[in-house]
């Protein structure tokens, strides 16, 4: 399934022995976003704020599909934070869930933490729009099954531009409520 507009798109499989051994080997990615430093040119930045930044992921199964993390390298969901802390997280998934469910126009937007001490150890949110009329058996963890979208990465940008512009368009509401 494509974008907005239902517009095919490519999918490819994932090299997944490649995968897991660079996010075993590698520094933190997320820490190497927060700091300017990831050598990919592929990060497409949706939102950010003192604690917390977004992204889409380079790997997306769905499309719209972004990571959230806080700023600071934490390691668990829930442990790793004060309740304050952990709240105000949440209200960052919350607005970039609602950015991404108006303009991808999703039926359902799914939103996950994953992770481990062994890879991938700086906690994360996974938002993930699901379009409308997907059949049931390719929902919920189906979704992890299926093929990488291939995005042209003039899309991707142009994708990220629009739901940073819903962004701003929720913040503009919740300030005059």
């Amino acid at each position: 399934m494509g974008g907005k507009k239902g517009e095919r798109l490519e999918r490819y499989q994932l090299d997944e022995d490649a995968y897991i051994h660079m996010i075993q080997t590698s520094p933190c990615f997320i820490c190497r976003i927060v700091a300017g430093t990831y050598d990919e040119a592929r990060i497409h930045i949706v939102y950010e704020d003192t604690n917390a930044i977004a992204f889409l992921e380079r790997w997306p199964r769905l499309y719209g599909w972004v990571l959230l993390a806080p700023r600071e390298h934490r390691e668990q969901v829930t442990g790793a934070f004060t309740l304050h802390e952990y709240l105000a997280l949440q209200q960052s998934v919350y607005l970039v869930a609602e950015a991404i469910r108006h303009e991808v126009g999703a039926e359902r937007v799914y939103i996950a933490s994953f992770g481990s001490n062994q890879a991938i150890s700086h906690v994360h949110w996974h938002i993930v729009p699901l379009p409308s009329g997907v059949p049931f058996s390719e929902q919920q963890l189906a979704v992890f099954r299926k093929g990488i979208l291939k995005i042209p990465e003039h899309e991707m940008a142009a994708l990220a531009t629009r739901i940073r512009q819903r962004i701003h368009q929720l913040q503009g509401q919740r300030a005059d409520s």
